[in-house]
């Protein structure tokens, strides 16, 4: 059976080159298992995910990368630049241990990082593959490349957050009074695919109450006049990289009489939190910025979550945007900015940006405007 669809742009060998160079430098003597995913797909440009067959990468802290790939996965990867980034390619087949295979490669290794999402069913037979060396998260050395974005990944978060702007620019087509969620959402996700993305990863359309909800899932639930409806939609571009934006709609006007005060200030905190960025900051510190508005209006208990994640080839992915990290930011992380206010039985309203620290300050990737949208 065909498990792999035909490869999307991939970044230039030498961009492949020096992300694997970084890796090994960034290990510091630990040996690497890269497993197919987001991590698969910044160091090779792999796209796809894990099977109950090994697929790794294996990138020791001395001596040739390798992939090992199962003999009939390996037509899937022909097309990737492997010769040029002097990556073996070692086959197997099954009756075969490959985790073998794996461990050869990272023979005296006293420490091991895999990838975090590795399944447990290869991390658990590669430590026993492994059992003298220590099993540590690859996480927090990979995550120190890929939180710096170059500038093609830049152009691929612009391009998705454009993409999403123009599904945003259009809800007023869908979103009315007589029609359920997931009749709506059924629309949007259409639309994140006719606007230029691979698929529509996610669409929350949170109507009156389900606004209170950071993560309502559609529901059968009539959209009414008079609704505050939050409508949060996202997903990649043939790059690979993800958008992530969300608005907050009125089906006419609201109608609870302090909607347009209570907006108002999450307007407010919003804007402060994305005034906020800029290189040598803390990644708390635009939480605070946010949460501080919220709070001194009175609606700090109903600001329930961090103001942002990072995003690239993972929705939520490193920095995160929340009380307690102190990590500087630097020039190329990008993040979201999303405050929200959720009022339990009532209603909820978020506002959601992408923003990629420059030189000395932050852009946002994108433009749709921050007001209430009455349809």
């Amino acid at each position: 059976m065909a498990r792999r669809a035909p490869l999307p742009p991939l970044p230039e060998s030498a961009v492949l080159r020096s992300r694997l160079e970084r890796a090994r430098a960034a290990a510091e003597g630990t040996g690497l298992l890269i497993a197919p995913g987001s991590d698969l797909r910044y160091f090779l440009g792999a796209p796809g995910g894990s099977f109950e067959r090994l697929t790794t990468l294996v990138i020791p802290a001395d001596g040739p990368v390798a992939l090992v790939v199962p003999k009939l996965e390996a037509p899937g990867f022909a097309d990737l630049p492997l010769d040029e980034l002097n990556v073996d390619v070692v086959t197997w087949v099954d009756g075969v241990d490959p985790y073998a295979f794996a461990a050869e490669r990272l023979q005296g290794a006293e420490r091991v990082a895999v990838s975090d999402f590795t399944p447990a069913l290869h991390v658990l037979a590669l430590r026993e593959a492994l059992p003298k060396a220590e099993q540590v998260l690859a996480g927090p050395i990979v995550r120190e490349l890929r939180m710096r974005k170059d500038a093609a990944e830049i152009d691929a978060l612009r391009k998705a957050g454009a993409a999403i702007d123009r599904v945003h620019a259009r809800v007023g087509e869908w979103l009315r009074a007589g029609r359920t969620e997931a009749e709506v959402g059924a629309d949007i996700a259409d639309a994140i695919v006719a606007e230029g993305h691979t698929l529509a990863d996610f669409v929350i359309v949170a109507s009156g109450p389900n606004g209170a909800s950071p993560h309502h899932a559609l529901s059968d639930r009539v959209i009414e006049t008079g609704d505050v409806v939050v409508v949060d939609i996202g997903g990649p571009v043939a790059e690979g990289y993800n958008s992530d934006s969300t608005r907050t709609y009125a089906v006419g006007s609201p109608r609870d009489a302090d909607v347009l005060a209570t907006y108002a200030v999450l307007q407010e905190a919003q804007q402060a939190a994305v005034d906020a960025v800029r290189p040598g900051v803390s990644a708390e510190s635009i939480d605070a910025a946010a949460r501080e508005v919220i709070t001194a209006a009175g609606f700090g208990e109903f600001f329930i979550h961090r103001t942002g994640h990072g995003i690239g080839l993972d929705v939520h992915e490193e920095p995160y945007i929340v009380g307690g990290n102190t990590l500087p930011l630097e020039a190329g992380m990008a993040f979201s900015i999303e405050p929200g206010i959720y009022q339990p039985g009532r209603w909820g309203a978020r506002i959601e940006d992408i923003v990629v620290v420059t030189e000395d300050g932050g852009e946002s990737m994108n433009q749709q405007p921050h007001d209430l949208v009455v349809l």
